[in-house]
């Protein structure tokens, strides 16, 4: 999860701590080797402490069951990890061992689990290595048994091959440490459902319980009731106090109406106090309102409150956009951002995409400060206030959204491109130019093929991989736009 904050926000906005991913650990070899190669365990159980210091290092809680020399052994181990309810088990082959050590893991675990083996160094001395001194370096021996063992029983397999100072393999490895984040995220997330659907949306509606089914965790169905009694009781001194964090974190443009910011800031603190009170980690909302009741008003007046959430890693998404929270959520949770975004416009001049939103934004990720814009009325919805216009920073992104098939499953599906400099919108709305390498009409024709719906989220940094890896953990498709033959 990315902690740092443009300097905009730095000092300003707090992100808000997650609960650490768990992994289990779990290192062995053969039994067998120890009394006939004296120092081999010894050697192997350094290896063994260099892994662990490496988990620790990247901030997971790490349950170490030990080091494991036969299946009595590996049982003991798989016990313990079970109760500890891991988001992911990883098992480092040191040496040589049986499939009948590492099976009971897999089985009884109840998590994904990935097998690395790292041998000591990048090549072995061979005029200076013996017998015992070689079996440090065979820890990938056994991997094409295991696989076929996972294969027959019917367990998803993924490993990770190399040395203990390869940068490439820790990097595969640290890509599974941050599906496993993903992971632990869905598993024990709240996710905030307010409102209702935005009319005649049919591509928005979501199934909650295949939410709490598929991925886990909980949605928690709320009212607009539920912040309009919270904004009731925020006091004067509270709002001002927002206001005057608006006033650092954007850039107020001369059209915003200091009675729609004040406003704004009192539905801001509201908000606040809604995911405090309900444990929310995103939230999805919409209410359509009528004539200028307290309802619409709280709706049009979610924007900055929304914004400034998001930024701190509590995804919030307008529209009812279920999926697209929880897609928000996954992109945060892995580093990326993930800002609120559809199709704007398609540019064949230049070759780009358009894409943004009218608000909510991930501010975290944005260009340059972002701008705070006064709109008399909002396209499409009810209501009038303030609103979030900026572009998302320039370099490579990702789009990245949550399918729903036609008998439910969930998918994943992503398209890596690059934001690019050049006119953009002014008006209120969150817009970036997105060039994908391709025809942009061709590359709307793919992805809008895949299944997506109209909203997505907009991800700093070519994330398809890590987005894989996620999807391979909670065992849902994943699909990428790569090109036009992706039509």
């Amino acid at each position: 999860m990315t902690d740092v904050l443009p300097a905009a926000l730095d000092g300003v906005l707090a992100r808000t701590a997650r609960r650490r991913s768990r992994i289990g650990l779990v290192s062995g070899g053969l039994g067998a080797y120890w009394p006939q190669f004296p120092g081999l365990l010894d050697r192997l159980r350094e290896s063994a402490r260099f892994v662990t210091g490496q988990f620790e290092e990247m901030g997971c809680e790490v349950v170490d069951a030990g080091f494991i020399s036969d299946p009595q052994e590996a049982a003991t181990a798989a016990e313990r990890l079970r109760s500890a309810d891991c988001d992911i088990v990883v098992t480092f082959l040191t040496t040589y061992l049986t499939a009948s050590m590492v099976l009971p893991i897999a089985q009884r675990a109840h998590a994904p689990v990935l097998v690395i083996d790292l041998q000591p160094t990048e090549a072995m001395d061979h005029p200076d290595t013996d017998t015992g001194k070689w079996l440090a370096y065979c820890g990938q021996c056994p991997l094409p048994e295991v696989a076929n063992v996972f294969r027959r029983g019917g367990i998803p397999f993924r490993s990770v091959s190399g040395h203990l100072h390869d940068e490439n393999a820790w990097n595969r490895i640290r890509r599974w440490i941050r599906a496993a984040q993903v992971r632990a995220a869905l598993r024990h997330g709240r996710h905030g459902l307010m409102g209702h659907l935005y009319p005649g949306m049919l591509d928005v509606s979501t199934d909650m319980t295949l939410v709490s089914t598929q991925f886990g965790g909980h949605v928690e169905v709320l009212e607009f009731d539920d912040l309009r009694v919270r904004v009731a009781a925020v006091t004067d001194e509270a709002a001002a106090e927002r206001v005057a964090l608006a006033r650092k974190v954007f850039t107020l443009d001369d059209s915003v109406d200091e009675n729609d910011l004040a406003w704004a800031a009192r539905v801001s603190v509201g908000l606040d106090r809604l995911v405090e009170d309900f444990a929310l980690d995103s939230l999805a909302y919409y209410h359509r309102g009528l004539e200028g009741e307290i309802h619409e008003r709280l709706g049009a007046g979610m924007i900055l409150g929304a914004s400034l959430l998001t930024a701190r890693g509590i995804p919030m998404a307008g529209e009812y956009e279920l999926r697209t929270s929880l897609a928000m959520l996954i992109a945060d949770t892995i580093g990326a951002g993930g800002s609120f975004t559809e199709l704007q416009a398609l540019n064949f001049r230049d070759r780009v995409v358009e894409m943004g939103h009218d608000g909510p934004a991930h501010l975290a990720i944005s260009a340059k400060d972002p701008l705070l814009r006064g709109l008399g009325v909002y396209h499409g919805k009810r209501g009038w206030g303030v609103s979030v216009e900026f572009d998302v920073r320039h370099g490579p992104v990702t789009t990245f959204g949550v399918g729903q098939e036609a008998d439910g499953t969930f998918t994943f599906i992503a398209s890596e491109g690059e934001v690019v400099p050049g006119p953009l919108l002014e008006i209120g709305n969150t817009t970036s130019r997105v060039d994908f390498g391709f025809d942009p009409g061709e590359w709307t024709d793919a992805w809008s093929a895949t299944g997506i719906g109209h909203h997505w989220t907009l991800c700093t940094g070519h994330r398809a991989k890590d987005l894989k890896a996620a999807a391979d953990l909670l065992g849902v498709p994943f699909r990428t736009v790569d090109g036009p033959n992706d039509l």
